[in-house]
């Protein structure tokens, strides 16, 4: 094939040609990228300016100096997650291993849809989604499919509960006697409005269950709300029980929920794209109890687990009814006895290995280590929350369950309907002045300062910048 128009350096030659060539690029591009990753903390948790490179296509080939440029001024303007005072959000910086594993799952390029393209991934995704549906104590016919998220993971659960309960894999909806419903909290994930949406219910068929002062779903409340629907003519179908709520980082209670399910025979699918990881860790795994007995689990190791983006799956109690009830075989793809074709079970086909990646964090970290990350999670996570209650001009969200503290300024002198200023304000001082993040989510109606304890190398001197800027920012900020 003629290249004539292509830089030596545009693949890598199967025969070692350009060898010479290939090092010295990657050593380039490894060496700066690993310069600015390893001086993060000279960089603000969030950039001031962003400068986007140009979107344009160029007519020839670029010089490797330019790109380098380019990649420089990227990364420079990108979110920092590496810097300790990034504790804003659900990122963190990613094991050492996880980009490695991203890096060769990107050189070798198998596609999961089949095993024919990926034969050892596929192998793999299967044997450690087993793994993991284990530790969750889902059973032995547990498994499970990666996803590029949650919300697919979710959409994936949903689908499947979906086509279980109305018989609709083929035929649609169009034939049922009634408008499908399914149940989750007010403080539910909005993922699970997008699948609703997706899969032909709608948003409305989500009902939105109360929650108490810790963000917690009411079982009471959920089971009025379905006797409701049943009597509306509705069909209920199934409830989503939340573990790691978004903002706050509380836990449904998830075997009163499960009671209540079992009462009106619907499917359980518990969403624990961030709490998940509490199997990890010795000390916090009980938080997670009644989660062995769900239908489906969303479970993302790119959260809390620390895997570079993205890496998520939907576990499945009985994998079986991923063939029974979502299955569409690929003709073109040559079948396999012992180990599926995983893009016939799930939303995607084509996806690349994450699943290496995942596998080499949890070889490189071992339970020990990741049992170590959760707790001293935990650890720093009680520091704040004393912090913050004993500060008069301070009010917590809710009790803490999880490495997420909300919280907000509500100083006596400041008036309610002054105070989401305020605490905006509050935001972007402590960015500004102490090199601090902290993510200003809307929750019941007011902003909130959300703290998330995820990064390695926070620890007690960030939390003592935090609340000296907090103090410091209200007492310039007193009449």
């Amino acid at each position: 094939m003629n290249r004539s128009n292509s830089p030596e350096t545009g693949f890598i030659d199967p025969s070692g040609a350009n060898a010479d060539a290939i090092q010295d690029l990657t050593e380039d591009v490894l060496n700066q990228l690993l310069e600015q990753l390893e001086t993060a903390n000279d960089r603000s948790p969030l950039p001031d300016v962003s400068t986007v490179p140009t979107g344009t296509i160029p007519d020839s080939p670029r010089s490797e100096t330019d790109l380098l440029n380019d990649l420089e001024t990227i990364v420079a303007g990108s979110m920092n997650p590496a810097h300790p005072g990034y504790i804003g959000h659900m990122d963190t910086m990613p094991t050492t291993v996880s980009v490695l594993g991203d890096l060769v799952a990107s050189a070798v390029n198998n596609n999961m849809l089949s095993v024919e393209m990926s034969p050892i991934f596929s192998e793999l995704e299967v044997q450690l989604t087993e793994t993991i549906a284990s530790e969750f104590g889902l059973g032995p016919n547990a498994g499970g499919i990666l996803a590029s998220g949650g919300s697919l993971a979710n959409l994936h659960a949903l689908s499947v509960a979906r086509n279980q309960a109305f018989d609709v894999h083929d035929s649609g909806l169009a034939g049922l006697e009634g408008e499908p419903v399914l149940f989750a909290s007010d403080v539910a994930h909005t993922s699970l409005q997008k699948a609703a949406m997706l899969l032909g219910l709608g948003t409305d068929a989500i009902t939105a269950v109360e929650t108490d002062a810790n963000s917690r779903m009411k079982p009471s409340e959920l089971n009025q709300a379905i006797e409701q629907a049943e009597r509306d003519g509705r069909m209920p179908f199934c409830v989503v029980a939340t573990a790691g709520t978004t903002t706050t980082g509380n836990i449904d209670p998830l075997p009163a929920v499960r009671d209540v399910v079992d009462d009106h025979d619907l499917w359980l699918h518990v969403d624990a794209a961030y709490g998940g990881a509490l199997i990890f860790s010795e000390p916090e795994r009980d938080r997670l109890d009644g989660v062995e007995e769900a239908n489906s689990v969303t479970f993302n190791p790119q959260k809390w687990c620390y895997v570079a983006k993205t890496c998520a799956m939907t576990l499945f109690a009985d994998l079986d009814v991923l063939q029974e009830d979502f299955r569409i075989g690929a003709p073109y793809m040559r079948g396999d006895d012992a180990i599926p074709n995983l893009g016939e079970l799930s939303i995607q086909g084509t996806r690349r290995a994450a699943v290496l990646k995942l596998w080499l964090t949890f070889q490189h970290l071992g339970r020990e280590g990741l049992g170590q990350l959760i707790d001293e999670s935990y650890r720093l996570t009680a520091v704040i929350r004393d912090r913050v209650a004993n500060r008069d001009a301070l009010e917590l969200a809710s009790e803490p369950e999880l490495n997420i503290v909300c919280f907000r300024a509500t100083p006596d002198w400041c008036l309610p309907a002054e105070r989401d200023a305020l605490n905006g304000r509050l935001q972007r001082h402590l960015l500004s002045k102490q090199d601090i993040f902290v993510s200003l989510p809307t929750y019941r109606d007011t902003r909130w300062l959300r703290v998330v304890l995820l990064n390695p190398f926070t620890d007690k001197m960030t939390l003592d910048r935090l609340f000296d800027g907090i103090d410091l920012f209200l007492e310039a900020e007193r009449p």
